[in-house]
């Protein structure tokens, strides 16, 4: 985390708000962690109301490496981590300030109420309803505790703040021990004694709250189906840590083309656990293999026609839509699914002497000043003919490794992972971040081929080895020009990575320019 963990005291006069405060700064600062203290004075609504509010940095200053983190002054609307008080409807009156959310914030509060002066001066009953201000504490948090801390507060003979505290140390807000918090507390005196009463006893009832509610979490909680059975294949190729990843990959990849090219897959991967194996022979995890399981398994599976008229002519797909637009069993409902394919997924589908021959027929075009060609179709897919189309495209897979787009991607599929192996058998940091580098492929169209052309220009340049350039400088500048590779389309902090790093940038693109007539002169 590098979020300060906030939170917002609200205490009466005289009930030690401020020593509360002061004992959560001390329990930060001598468990060596970055802790800020701001008090509010403010009039609320029965003239004693002061607010405290708490910044605690979730890391230590050891592993902050010298920095100090900034520390704000005062809480901000829906972004409190925690809201703290002693009197219902003090909590209600900071909930309707906005300070606290029902996606992150958790609130503390007293069940007891000191009534206010409005509510003493009313002729009759002037009492607010209980009922509706715990319904608003339920709706505007993300974990709430609702205890009696007046209760508590007079059966230890204490004041409330030390039972606050308790219902600190029992939510699990602030990483410190029980311990740690009793440790400000102190030990000696009648009032550190009692003091200490009145904490346990707030600990405990949150404590327990947690504990229930976890349990009807545990009860209420939906069934986690079965782990997918781990195919024999897989089984016995690989340890059992690499099985739920390797599996999914081999179940992707066989259900994408055939069994073949299921078992090349592992194959694949059985070369990058080899180069593993043999960089780490005592290791028991296989950082480098599961990393490269899961990108090689999504670039096998590459998206062409044929995939996506796969998916679309699904049973499951119909379900999904029928459900998204609530239809039901007796309404009539019609798809019309939009494609425009145009050369390059044509091409893809076609060997590779002929694909060379269309592409330099859509170059031409281009050069002439016409558009790229694209073919736009519209079809019925709650019609027969409709889903025959799709399932006759999607039947086509069986042509598909004897297409350009196949081979071309095989070829790039292996550079990749022959880069993994070398990288690994020098290093395996260095492997594992050219196997991270198999994200960068994603997409199809151009963002699919600028990421290939990323990737190839990372495992030439950057990848290899490097004179003058550590082990460990060279991982580090592999991870600094993959995440530069994912900041922009345009790829100006790639290339701003790479000469960073030492390599080249990436060469210039070749873009056709075209010349515009201007409609305002005349012919």
């Amino acid at each position: 985390m590098t979020q300060a963990i906030s939170i917002l005291l609200c205490a009466l006069g005289g009930e030690g708000g401020g020593v509360l405060a002061d004992w959560l700064v001390d329990v930060a600062r001598h468990a060596d962690h970055p802790a800020q203290a701001t008090s509010i004075p403010g009039v609320a609504q029965r003239t004693g109301a002061t607010t405290y509010y708490i910044e605690v940095f979730p890391q230590p200053h050891s592993a902050l490496g010298g920095k100090r983190p900034v520390l704000g002054l005062n809480p901000l609307p829906g972004r409190l981590d925690a809201l703290v008080s002693s009197e219902l409807l003090e909590t209600a009156r900071q909930i309707s300030n906005g300070l606290t959310s029902a996606e992150h914030s958790c609130v503390i509060t007293s069940s007891s109420r000191i009534l206010t002066t409005t509510e003493k001066m009313s002729m009759g009953d002037g009492r607010q309803n209980d009922d509706a201000l715990l319904k608003l504490v339920r709706m505007h948090s993300k974990a709430h505790h609702i205890v009696d801390m007046a209760r508590m507060t007079q059966k230890a003979g204490t004041v409330v703040s030390a039972v606050m505290l308790g219902c600190i140390a029992a939510s699990g807000l602030l990483p410190f021990s029980r311990a740690e918090y009793e440790s400000v507390i102190g030990h000696s005196g009648k009032a550190a004694k009692a003091s200490l009463r009145g904490f346990g006893m707030g600990y405990d009832a949150v404590a327990a709250q947690r504990q229930h509610q976890d349990f009807i979490e545990s009860v209420m909680a939906p069934s986690q189906p079965p782990p997918p059975e781990v195919p024999g294949a897989v089984a016995q190729a690989f340890p059992a840590p690499l099985h739920p990843m390797v599996s999914l990959g081999y179940a992707r990849v066989l259900e994408y083309q055939n069994l073949s090219y299921a078992q090349t897959y592992l194959e694949r991967l059985d070369a990058v656990w080899s180069a593993e194996k043999t960089a780490r022979p005592d290791s028991q995890a296989w950082p480098v293999t599961e990393e490269s399981a899961r990108w090689l398994a999504l670039w096998m599976a590459f998206d062409d026609v044929v995939r996506v008229a796969d998916l679309k002519s699904r049973e499951s797909r119909l379900h999904r839509v029928r459900g998204e637009v609530k239809a039901q069993e007796a309404d009539l409902l019609k798809i019309y699914d939009h494609f425009k394919p145009g050369v390059p997924e044509l091409a893809g589908l076609l060997p590779t002497r002929w694909a060379q021959s269309l592409i330099r027929w859509d170059r031409a075009r281009v050069a002439k000043g016409l558009g790229p060609w694209a073919l736009p179709l519209k079809i019925r897919t709650h019609s027969v003919t409709g889903m025959l189309a799709l399932r006759l495209m999607a039947s086509l897979k069986v042509l598909r490794p004897l297409g350009s787009r196949f081979r071309a991607e095989q070829q790039a599929i292996e550079q990749w992972t022959q880069a993994v192996i070398l990288a690994t058998h020098r290093d395996r940091q260095l492997g594992h971040e050219v196997a991270r580098c198999g994200q960068l492929i994603k997409g199809y169209g151009s963002t699919n081929e600028r990421g290939k052309d990323n990737l190839m220009h990372i495992i030439t340049h950057a990848a290899t080895h490097r004179e003058g350039q550590s082990t460990e400088e060279q991982v580090l500048s592999i991870a600094r020009i993959r995440q530069a590779a994912l900041q922009d389309e345009a790829g100006k902090s790639l290339d701003a990575a790479l000469i960073q790093s030492g390599a080249p940038a990436r060469p210039v693109v070749a873009q056709p320019i075209r010349w515009m007539k201007n409609p305002r002169t005349t012919s």
